[in-house]
């Protein structure tokens, strides 16, 4: 993980710990590097960079300041404004952009943003571009064999434009619909915007294909992205589903490359069970390429047990779509995703695709015929007790033989009757603790004997 880019982009606080000046540097070394790289392969036309942006307050901040960075290196910036990151993803890839910028911070407050970048394939930056990125940003950058202080800036003709790209958005939608298989004709489904990216696309691609669509959260105003809204607040669709009689309500979060799920009844269908789902759905139809789902190790053990029960395979990746996405194509396998909400349909898209994620649960439904609720039958979710444990040295804990006695005691005593997961968090110096078993008092008992070690040991803060 780099020193500004995580696993999801350069994120913070918008104005404090993520400036304009970032966005404008960080358009500076883009518009730059992307057109020496056309340069060295003899094409003299300016690098063309996509950028889309959700609806926080700052986003226009840092679109500007993108764009000014891009257009003095003599790049053109092509924008699709307010719009999804699958989307920008997608038009990336289709339009042979050189690269693409998605400006969000996902599910954070509106006082936070990000800047995530994409490559012409569609997908997340690669790890040797961020870290040239962060290079200049630190001011010491070694590319092309040269060292740079600063950048040249681009003169007369070669200074870059914008372009006003928001048909590459409704290509988007446009594709969206093409993947409805079915018509939504007299079925009534509830969408929460969060007041972000989805509140100008999802209803028109719902309402393309027949739906009678109710909507919720879909007025942004700059400040409300997230707020008591979406995937991360969810109790307000399952209260909205159930009073409005719909039969099914899909949630997405502030740049909706995730989704969640209400099942008529109210209940929460999260991203463990849509894989559940349609790697039922897949297996059946012998659509389920190498008989895998691949999951993080954050899924619920209840979906593995269902998986065994199924005759399905199912691959475990550290926590992030980004390795979850690694493996799947390394693997040519076709679904997988995070209990979250990030599910990647890799046959369909380079990234979590929050809308392109309900259009496929709606066509389970109504292949299956059958409700929602009906559709999780065969998984029950195990109880899950997480605790985090503040601690001095992170390694020092995972490498403490009593701590790893006390682990491998827990795992024979669950046997196959539920598991034990301790691991790093990457932001703080916090251990996290999490046991699944088949009772919320046997999770407790276990979690506490292994922190309890942990704190007689002398690790915790």
């Amino acid at each position: 993980m780099g020193k500004y880019f995580g696993t999801d982009g350069f994120r913070g606080e918008a104005g404090i710990t993520l400036t304009a000046n970032h966005a404008f540097k960080i358009g500076r070394f883009l518009g730059w590097y992307y057109g020496e790289l056309k340069r060295q392969a003899g094409d003299p036309s300016p690098a063309r960079i996509l950028i889309g942006k959700d609806t926080r307050r700052s986003s226009y901040m840092f679109e500007y300041s993108l764009v000014g960075g891009l257009t003095a290196s003599g790049a053109d910036a092509y924008l699709l404004h307010v719009t999804t990151t699958p989307s920008v993803a997608y038009i990336a890839r289709v339009d042979e952009f050189d690269c693409g910028i998605m400006i969000s911070a996902s599910h954070n407050p509106y006082s936070d943003n990000g800047i995530k970048l994409i490559n012409g394939h569609g997908e997340k930056m690669d790890e040797n571009t961020i870290g040239l990125v962060e290079e200049y940003l630190d001011g010491h950058l070694k590319a092309f064999g040269e060292t740079w202080e600063e950048l040249p800036f681009a003169s007369h003709e070669r200074i870059g434009r914008t372009v006003d790209y928001v048909s590459g958005r409704n290509r988007y939608i446009g594709y969206l619909i093409s993947l409805g298989i079915y018509s939504f004709k007299g079925v009534k489904v509830a969408l929460d915007c969060a007041n972000g990216s989805a509140w100008n696309v999802a209803k028109a691609v719902f309402d393309a294909l027949g739906a009678k669509t109710l909507v919720i959260n879909a007025e942004p105003n700059g400040v409300n992205i997230n707020t008591n809204a979406g995937s991360t607040h969810i109790e307000g669709l399952q209260k909205f589903v159930v009073e409005n009689q719909c039969d099914v309500g899909f949630a997405y979060d502030g740049d909706a490359d995730r989704c969640l799920c209400v099942d008529e009844k109210g209940n929460v269908v999260t991203g463990d069970h849509i894989l559940y789902i349609y790697g039922r759905y897949m297996k059946d139809r012998e659509k389920l390429i190498n008989n895998t789902v691949v999951t993080t190790v954050m899924s619920n053990f209840g979906l593995y047990k269902a998986f065994d029960e199924c005759g399905i395979g199912y691959a475990k990746t550290a926590v992030g779509d980004k390795y979850v996405y690694e493996y799947m194509t390394k693997n040519g396998c076709r679904i997988g995703g995070e209990q979250s909400g990030h599910i990647i349909f890799s046959k369909y898209a380079s990234t979590g695709d929050g809308i392109l994620t309900s259009l496929k649960m709606m066509e389970v439904m109504l292949a299956r015929k059958k409700k929602m609720s009906e559709l999780s039958e065969g998984f029950t979710v195990y109880p899950q007790v997480l605790e985090n444990v503040r601690v001095k040295d992170k390694a020092a804990v995972q490498a403490d033989p009593d701590v790893q006695k006390a682990v491998e005691e827990v795992t024979e005593k669950l046997g196959d009757t539920g598991r034990i997961l301790v691991r790093e968090s990457g932001t703080e110096p916090v251990i996290r603790v999490m046991v699944e078993a088949e009772s919320e008092e046997i999770c407790c008992g276990y979690v506490e004997a292994v922190i309890s070690v942990i704190r007689k040991k002398g690790h915790g803060i």
